[in-house]
């Protein structure tokens, strides 16, 4: 490997962040709400974690389980909120009824960026054709990483999908980092990183006493030891 594989860890709140951080997480995405897999957290959660620790903090931008955007206008003034809470990167991806990349919110949302860094979430595990979403969204201004397992189940099912991606790095629309997660295991890295894939994000895998308890700085450490660096 070339360069440091990037750890990203599923933060809460500022205890999480701190542990992450001494554990060797590279990366936070804060959220709330893991029984939605992940909601936009309170603006004074996000100043909290930006005060507690000096890694980037990716911040998730989305109302409702599920993928629909819902009310763009709504998301539009999360987004605002946050940056002003001190968030410079964000986590979104919204799909239409029909699984195709839902563009307008898209577009609205990533516009109120203004050219922050931001992840395309699982949201493309979902879609009707990968391929047509990455195409779509090839040259959005900001969007730098697609977090995915491959598969809506998992990365068990999508370990073939991902290796498939990783290969084809570079191309248009595959010029984005692949960031690994979603039922990911420590037994999967091997492979991965042998394929060339440098993004990890773990969220319960840092729990070890499950989402009711708050991340493990050892925990974290043995993910980071397993990638190196």
């Amino acid at each position: 490997m070339s360069k440091r594989a990037v750890l990203e860890v599923i933060a809460l709140d500022a205890e999480d962040a701190v542990a992450a951080q001494a554990g060797g997480a590279d990366r936070l995405e804060l959220v709330t709400d893991m029984a939605a897999d992940g909601l936009t957290p309170a603006a004074t959660t996000v100043a909290a974690i930006r005060a507690a620790v000096d890694i980037p903090v990716r911040v998730m931008l989305r109302l409702a389980d599920g993928f629909a955007a819902g009310d763009a206008s709504r998301l539009v003034a999360a987004a605002g909120e946050m940056r002003e809470a001190g968030a410079e990167e964000f986590v979104l991806g919204f799909l239409d009824a029909d699984g195709g990349v839902d563009l307008g919110a898209v577009e609205r949302v990533a516009g109120a960026l203004e050219g922050c860094r931001w992840t395309f979430h699982r949201a493309i595990d979902r879609a009707a054709d990968r391929g047509a979403l990455r195409k779509q969204l090839a040259d959005f201004p900001g969007l730098d990483t697609y977090l995915t397992a491959g598969a809506a189940a998992g990365v068990d099912a999508g370990l073939p999908t991902l290796l498939a991606e990783a290969e084809r790095r570079g191309e248009p629309g595959y010029e984005q980092q692949l960031l690994v997660g979603g039922g990911l295991r420590l037994e999967h890295v091997p492979v991965l990183l042998e394929a060339g894939i440098d993004g990890f994000h773990i969220g319960g895998a840092a729990r070890p006493g499950g989402w009711d308890g708050p991340v493990s700085a050892e925990a974290v450490g043995e993910w980071r030891r397993v990638l190196g660096g």
